[in-house]
């Protein structure tokens, strides 16, 4: 796939074990989307020990394959440098499990191609009579994760954890992702705190798999954990100093609140016993406040150098890109 002038929409299929399903999944992938000169479709094998990629490939589709297995989170970080390698002009992320309809693919990429969002995201949830059947805690876990992620960020999503999605090749030249786990809550983040809009589809998918369990979610205390790790390590890569100064203001408020006390029944009894312990529990508040309060700040300068450094890959990535686009002219 030489990159061109030709708006070529890239369909991304994350698979592992999915011999049952993939073959399926890429043939039902339009050929012909609104706003795409051609579709073209790449399976990316995550360390199978089936079928998968034999199957993916009879469906005509392109193979990348991991020896063993990375992760959802750097598998889609690959299929991302894949797409600017290659000069997509959008990504399709799609799991390859069959819960998702490709037919819905251009209910996606239509917003992105009019230039109405960098991101499109289906949405389970989005409305009542399109919420699939799934166990509740499941459905406990979505809910859960997209509250952490309005919380974090000030922006309400229904679903934060679908894989189902459309990036634009501005949020594909943005976005700077590290979590191996999974890319899914995380990728929110990135493009809210980097001011891109992102936008919710309502479709209809399966609320259970087909063939065998979820890998990311077949353990909902594990995947919380993890995500909320995740999430955690985004929000104070962008937003250190309201995280610091939220814990350093409540631990001054504490120890301000024991001296406080302690300085009322000096003055009543003339003696600090037997508080005085009320003394030193308050002055390590006060201190671990104010060495929080300084974390922050070291955090802000950090994250405004990390966001330099982020503009000027992105100019990077931008001009390279350009580049061969010029070059493939030329030829």
């Amino acid at each position: 796939m030489d990159a061109s002038m030709e708006r070529t929409l890239l369909v991304v299929v994350p698979c592992l074990d999915e011999e049952a399903t993939v073959g399926r999944v890429v043939s039902a992938v339009p050929r012909n989307v609104d706003g795409f000169d051609r579709v073209e479709v790449v399976v990316f094998d995550d360390g199978s020990t089936d079928g998968t990629a034999v199957a993916a490939r009879e469906a005509g589709a392109e193979v990348v394959r991991h020896e063993s297995n990375r992760g959802l989170g750097a598998t889609f970080r690959e299929a991302v440098r894949f797409a600017l390698d290659h000069g997509a002009s959008a990504v399709v992320h799609i799991d390859g499990d069959g819960q998702f309809d490709p037919g819905d693919i251009p209910l996606l990429t239509a917003p992105v191609v009019e230039g109405r969002a960098d991101m499109v995201t289906a949405s389970r949830f989005m409305r009542r009579e399109l919420v699939p059947k799934m166990p509740t805690i499941k459905r406990w876990g979505n809910w859960g994760v997209a509250w952490v992620v309005r919380l974090l960020t000030g922006e309400s999503f229904h679903d934060v954890s679908c894989g189902f999605r459309c990036f634009s090749r501005e949020a594909l030249l943005r976005m700077n992702l590290f979590g191996s786990f999974t890319y899914t809550p995380e990728s929110f983040m990135d493009l809210v705190f980097k001011e891109l809009s992102i936008l919710e589809v309502p479709v209809r998918v399966r609320g259970t798999r087909e063939f065998g369990e979820s890998r990311i979610a077949s353990s909902i205390p594990r995947y919380a954990w993890r995500s909320m790790k995740i999430m955690l390590r985004a929000f104070i890569s962008y937003r250190p100093l309201r995280l610091f100064f939220t814990l350093g203001a409540l631990f001054l408020a504490v120890g301000a609140g024991l001296l406080g006390f302690l300085l009322v029944h000096y003055a009543r009894t003339g003696a600090f016993s037997p508080h005085i312990w009320a003394g030193f529990v308050g002055g390590s508040f006060g201190f671990l406040g104010i060495s929080t309060l300084i974390t922050g700040l070291i955090g802000d300068m950090l994250v405004r150098i990390r966001l330099n450094q982020e503009k000027i890959l992105y100019q990077q990535k931008r001009a390279e890109l350009e580049r061969r686009e010029r070059d493939a002219i030329g030829t």
